[in-house]
């Protein structure tokens, strides 16, 4: 039998057994899921926009709080002397949020500089805060042609950047101006179902992980690190 296995490089004192207390067995909120919904295109008749008015509503029906962001007046990212007003609300309501909905128009194989202008100001950290780590986010998008997939996987890959838990369904809505009524509404279809499907999957997730969202994203690595500066700073003030 070969000895048992020995961890060198492993600081003990930041390793910890799984805590099934806290994953299973957290404190339960009881408030509405708080979803933010983000679309990418400031066309008068933006179809991302429809396409998260009708999630919106989904959500709402399943029981959550909503919030729809809107992006016109949202400068450039890093753009100088620009007014950061509308920067400071999409991030204060990314704060508030518990999940979120990313809805983009396919451009050029691509979603559009709109959609990630939005992503690319919420910051990974905000001082001790970190605005989306742990949250859950659905992906959508719309095309003006043949169903394709190109904007969510993009925005699934900036998800997993943004350490959110993205969802397993999607929504891809191809030849999106079949898909609306004058009234700005969605036929009933296939297509239809799949946003239903989708906004019920993302309400399953936010509600069975939001009271745990804290210990799920919780690292081995950042407690190590958290321990290495608190000994820093206890050296230094003993040594002052």
């Amino acid at each position: 039998m070969s000895d048992a296995p020995t961890f060198p490089a492993l600081d003990e004192a930041s390793f910890a057994a799984i805590d099934h207390a806290r994953l299973l067995f957290p404190p339960i909120s009881t408030h509405p899921p708080r979803i933010l919904l983000l679309y990418g295109s400031l066309r008068p008749r933006s179809f991302s926009r429809l396409a998260v008015e009708e999630a919106g509503r989904i959500l709402t029906r399943l029981g959550a709080e909503v919030r729809v962001f809107n992006p016109s007046g949202l400068p450039l990212p890093d753009q100088p002397g620009a007014d950061l007003t509308k920067v400071d609300e999409l991030r204060s309501l990314v704060i508030w949020s518990e999940g979120m909905v990313w809805s983009s128009p396919e451009r050029h194989g691509a979603m559009t500089g709109i959609m990630k202008a939005q992503i690319d100001w919420i910051p990974l950290s905000m001082g001790a805060v970190r605005p989306t780590q742990g949250k859950t986010l659905a992906v959508m998008q719309v095309s003006g042609g043949s169903q394709s997939f190109n904007a969510v996987n993009q925005m699934r890959i900036l998800g997993r950047w943004m350490r959110l838990i993205t969802i397993p369904n999607q929504s891809s809505i191809p030849k999106a101006f079949q898909e609306f009524d004058e009234a700005g509404r969605m036929r009933p279809s296939p297509l239809y179902d799949r946003i239903v499907d989708v906004m019920e999957e993302l309400m399953k997730f936010t509600v069975l992980t939001r009271d745990r969202a804290d210990y799920l994203v919780e690292r081995y690595s950042e407690r190590k690190e958290t321990a290495e500066v608190l000994m820093k700073r206890v050296n230094l003030s003993a040594a002052t």
